[in-house]
């Protein structure tokens, strides 16, 4: 018996080492640099001066307000849309495969290629978008110019680029569930809404937990979308708190650069964390 556990723990070594090498070993030396004024040849030691810096810079507040936005709003958007293609594409439609492959699609794309294709789309005169709605009497607005719209322009394209991979999600969950639930409700009278509600919902739940996590963090941590779009910009009022730290990085401040992503590290923790543990506690199990 302990041969046997001893040869198991010992399969997990090469894993352990990689992933000791590839995350703990930078993590820790993030951490360490954090706490100094460093250069690609030298550093030294300031303490909590970067971090007072970072937390001094002049748009914070308005890169803090805009993560929490743009992260809960494409989260929220994401499972919303994700489950309603989910429950049409497990349907019995006979071009799902192709309807599938479409709203995959998106999720191929490099994101700096979707921006950019994204950006001449909203252009607010030459853009097809715009041009579209001023065929049928309507002026569209400036999506990518004006301060109060810009952030939620990147955010309605992210999810748009993002949405697949919730589906696909979504879809696995739902396929997952016995079809022996579905007859009994069908014998008992139920109708499709009915099922959804008492049947679908419930037991896709985590698949539901699943993608509000991954949404979270990706919207939490989102860089370059926002970066190829607007770089940050009309002004400051789309910097995310990645975006800010990537021109502190620009400036050469590294030292303060990298107490940002420690910060960053820290809030996406603190934020998912909790979240994660209570949506387990509620899930269902078949």
């Amino acid at each position: 018996m302990k041969i046997n556990k001893v040869y198991s723990y010992a399969l997990l070594i090469p894993a352990g080492l990689i992933y000791a090498l590839l995350f703990l070993y930078p993590t820790a030396v993030s951490f360490f640099f954090s706490f100094t004024r460093w250069t690609l040849t030298d550093w030294e030691w300031i303490g909590l001066t970067n971090f007072r810096m970072f937390f001094e810079e002049s748009s914070l507040m308005i890169g803090f307000k805009n993560t929490f936005v743009f992260a809960f709003l494409t989260a929220g958007l994401k499972v919303v849309f994700g489950l309603l293609f989910a429950v049409f594409l497990t349907s019995q439609i006979k071009t799902k495969r192709l309807i599938r492959s479409t709203v995959f699609f998106p999720v191929l794309v490099s994101t700096i290629a979707v921006g950019i294709a994204f950006s001449v789309l909203m252009h607010p005169s030459q853009g097809l978008i715009n041009q579209s709605l001023a065929f049928i009497g309507i002026n569209g607005p400036d999506w990518l110019g004006n301060p109060n719209l810009a952030i939620y322009s990147v955010a309605l394209v992210d999810v748009w680029k993002g949405v697949g991979i919730a589906t696909v999600i979504f879809i696995a969950g739902m396929m997952s569930i016995p079809k022996d639930y579905y007859e009994a409700h069908q014998v008992d009278g139920g109708n499709k809404v009915n099922a959804f509600w008492h049947i679908t919902l419930p037991l896709s739940r985590p698949a539901i937990n699943a993608v509000i996590i991954l949404a979270l963090i990706g919207g939490l941590r989102t860089f370059d979308l926002v970066w190829a779009m607007t770089g940050g910009g009309p002004g400051f009022s789309s910097d995310l708190i990645a975006s800010i730290i990537y021109k502190q990085y620009q400036a050469g401040f590294y030292g303060l650069s990298t107490a940002g992503n420690v910060i960053l590290f820290l809030m996406v923790a603190v934020i998912v964390y909790p979240i994660f543990r209570y949506l387990n506690r509620k899930e269902v199990n078949l």
